[in-house]
């Protein structure tokens, strides 16, 4: 759902993170929906919104901020209805405005419908010039919204036809939960990109990004959506189709098991948890290091160091604490004052640290200054070493499929030797999980992965692709 896409810079693909989570046939279906995004909020932290229908009158509120920050009880009572779904984003490029924040709802031909989008959509460019030529008006800078006017576009007035018209039109990464009046839809892309998940509460059925937000409402984890699949749940039931013919090879995110989504959920047949664990055991067993402790970044990165504390022996301490109340909204108008914002999300006991060889166990290095400034305060803190192991490879490529990797020039694995890294990050050594460490990790087959970010192998084509420096330099 990125936003920004008609930027200036026309050819750039931003990347968003984004969290669903929908519900059909509950009371108070809009707090329902409330505490699933609640559960999803490190998907996104940049904006939340709810959209509700009772007895096909639709009602919607939206703003930025965190779920808890834009509704209040007060405001969730005016979501009425027994159906509702709800979306939080956090984009990381072009314009941060409430007019970008979803769900997007219109009106066409007498009905409503709804939309709300995670993912990236690798042919939205032309797609918008092409609507344009045609007379269709853009109100917002998502791609969320070229899916909407495709379905108004189709010579077919069926939801079915009208959704199996537009998904035949996009090419990319997308799971997506729509609302009409009466009806709450499912869909994945063929390649199954995003994660997307049905359960079960009463005799209610409901979608989420992950699982985790089942655990909060009380609802049973029934099955994923499938690649491909588009979900209708109505007063008939749940229908589903597979509307495009031509099937695509399962392109999982890797990412999401890494780092993105949280441990406690279940994605992709595999419990995150336990795959970020063997992420560690693997590690451990391909770096072995001489050192008196494992310290993890949190939260990401504790399940694949208490893997690489059982794997190799030397004991897991907390030697890093996380400050979960930090506001999105701090200021950093100097960079002084950015690299605080490191300090003031994580806080180090020294005591364990003094005078100790310190293995830091991380899920990924982006550009590289946050976890500079993390091993400098561990220097400071008396640390007699400090050895960086990341739980995969490096990555060496942008991602056009949903996740902040930006051009692949900033990537610092892109930039720099591993020796010229661990100089620049201050470490006695660096060193990274294999690909194949990284692909035994899964128990599903790794063909059904994507790994793009770390081969450059895209398994669908993107836009202007010349455009882009995708060339690793190291």
């Amino acid at each position: 759902m990125p936003l920004g896409i008609y930027s200036q810079e026309k050819d750039y693909y931003p990347r968003e993170h984004c969290g669903l989570f929908g519900i059909y046939g509950a009371r108070e279906a809009s707090y329902l929906t409330y505490l699933g995004l609640y559960a999803l909020q490190h998907r996104g932290e940049e904006s939340a919104g709810i959209v509700s229908s009772d007895k096909g009158i639709i009602s919607i509120y939206k703003n930025m901020g965190l779920v808890n920050e834009v509704f209040t009880p007060a405001r969730l009572k005016t979501l009425k209805g027994s159906i509702a779904f709800g979306h939080i984003r956090y984009s990381t490029t072009g314009s941060s405005s409430i007019k970008n924040a979803q769900p997007i709802v219109i009106d066409h031909l007498g009905s409503s419908l709804s939309i709300g989008h995670n993912g990236n959509l690798v042919n939205s460019l032309s797609l918008k010039k092409q609507l344009e030529a045609k007379g269709s008006i853009f109100r917002t800078a998502t791609d969320s919204e070229i899916i909407l006017h495709l379905m108004a576009r189709a010579k077919t007035r069926s939801l079915k036809g009208m959704l199996t018209y537009a998904l035949s039109k996009i090419k990319g990464a997308y799971s997506l939960i729509l609302m009409t009046n009466d009806a709450l839809i499912g869909v994945r892309d063929p390649g199954g990109f995003r994660p997307l998940s049905l359960g079960k509460k009463g005799k209610g059925l409901c979608l989420a990004s992950e699982t985790c937000a089942f655990d909060l409402v009380g609802a049973q984890f029934i099955r994923d959506i499938r690649p491909g699949e588009v979900v209708i749940i109505d007063r008939k039931g749940l229908h589903s189709f597979f509307p495009l013919k031509v099937r695509q090879k399962p392109s999982y995110c890797i990412f999401e098991h890494i780092y993105f989504s949280r441990p406690d959920s279940f994605l992709f047949g595999e419990s995150v948890h336990v795959v970020r664990g063997r992420l560690g055991e693997n590690l451990a067993k391909e770096h072995p290091v001489d050192a008196d402790i494992v310290a993890s970044v949190p939260d990401s990165g504790n399940s694949a160091s208490l893997g690489f504390s059982h794997a190799s022996g030397i004991p897991l301490e907390m030697a890093i604490i996380r400050n979960h109340y930090v506001g999105r909204t701090f200021i950093q108008p100097h960079q002084e004052i950015r690299d605080l914002r490191v300090k003031l999300k994580f806080n180090l006991i020294k005591d364990i640290i003094k005078g100790k060889r310190v293995v830091i166990v991380d899920d990924s290095i982006v550009r590289g200054t946050t976890s500079r400034i993390r091993v400098n305060s561990l220097k400071e803190a008396g640390a007699k070493e400090v050895h960086l192991r990341i739980s995969c490879p490096p990555h060496k490529f942008a991602c056009f499929y949903g996740i902040d990797f930006p051009r692949s020039s900033e990537l610092i694995a892109n930039r720099l030797n591993l020796r010229e890294r661990e100089k620049f990050l201050g470490v006695d050594s660096l060193r990274y999980l294999s690909l194949e460490g990284l692909q035994v990790s899964v128990e599903s087959p790794s063909c059904n992965y994507c790994f793009a970010c770390f081969t450059g192998t895209y398994p669908v084509a993107f836009e202007n692709k010349g455009k882009y420096d995708l060339e690793p330099r190291c």
